[in-house]
């Protein structure tokens, strides 16, 4: 699917952020190598290993499992659970995050059209407004209006949506939401807006 394909009468485009934008793991993994690189300084681990352990452990569990397949793996002091956090939500990242190439396409024409972009995302807002900040938006950063669910109520609920309808003036049936999990899907539902899975446009 392409802009040219949606419904010319809808106004505004609200987007998650990870898996809907830019690839969440892109994020993560840069996360794991520092934390890794960190552990080898500290505790004379091979870094390599200990990233590919921590990568193996999210594609497996997710990424609630990381910290413990290398805490059991190296007898970690808990301690060090910390320093992952605060890295995790922190971090200041080798590589800048890059938007899906057609994701990028179709915000490109969401501004052309004098449309307006939301982010509403779920999650820590220190940790999404980081991975906002990090992220290569060739010059779009200024069109983009962001909410963090989590300051209100975190979707499925329908909190954020209305607020945003409220402040920006629009109707319900002007907004397209661009989503990637049931979560979104509910809310949208929940909220009486129109949805579309990214998968369409990727």
């Amino acid at each position: 699917m392409k802009y040219k394909d949606i419904d010319d009468r809808k106004k505004a485009f609200v987007f998650e952020l990870d898996n809907v934008i830019y690839p969440e793991k892109d994020y993560l993994y840069q996360v794991y190598y520092l934390f890794s690189s960190f552990l080898e300084y500290t505790e004379l681990i091979n870094a390599k290993e200990a990233t590919e352990l921590m990568i193996a452990g999210y594609l497996k569990g997710g990424e609630d499992t990381v910290f413990n397949a290398v805490k059991e793996k190296y007898a970690l002091n808990e301690k060090y659970l910390v320093n992952f956090h605060n890295l995790m939500l922190t971090v200041k990242l080798p590589l800048k995050l890059l938007v899906y190439e057609r994701i990028m396409n179709l915000m490109q024409e969401i501004v052309v059209d004098r449309k307006k972009i939301f982010i509403v995302t779920n999650g820590n807002p220190v940790q999404q407004l980081n991975k906002i900040k990090q992220t290569e938006w060739n010059g779009l950063e200024s069109y983009l209006t962001c909410y963090f669910a989590d300051e209100i109520i975190p979707k499925p609920e329908p909190d954020v949506i209305d607020l945003l309808i409220k402040e920006h003036n629009l109707q319900r049936r002007d907004i397209l939401l661009i989503e990637n999990t049931e979560t979104d899907r509910l809310c949208a539902t929940a909220s009486g807006v129109d949805c579309l899975n990214v998968n369409e446009f990727l």
